[in-house]
């Protein structure tokens, strides 16, 4: 099993980041799958969840109407928009398959002027 997300960098506040992440060795379709993120000396926190077909979506608070979390089965592949950024979503995002254990490596996004 690999979860690779990628896209994480450096932005402005206020601006935009799309991460990715590309799944594979499980049926990808098959599951939910979820970001989280950890920020220094944080726990980490959910950020957004999306169900299998994609028809229903979930959003933390400090995110909603900003975040928006999409999945393309067909290329198993998760994705996170992120826009109108604040310099507190700095922090290693990691996309995940809860309900199995399978989380993937993580991607750093830093907001700062």
């Amino acid at each position: 099993v690999q979860l690779q997300a990628y896209g994480g960098g450096r932005v402005q506040p206020g601006g935009s980041l799309r991460l990715s992440c590309a799944a594979s060795g499980f049926m990808f379709e098959d599951y939910a799958m979820s970001w989280f993120r950890q920020a220094p000396g944080k726990e980490r926190e959910f950020v957004a969840g999306i169900r299998r077909s994609g028809a229903r979506t979930y959003y933390a608070d400090s995110v909603k109407g900003r975040f928006t979390i999409s999945r393309d089965n067909a290329k198993n592949t998760l994705h996170l928009q992120m826009n109108s950024m604040k310099s507190e979503d700095t922090a290693v995002y990691f996309c995940a398959n809860v309900g199995s254990g399978y989380w993937g490596q993580g991607t750093q996004v830093t907001v700062s002027s």
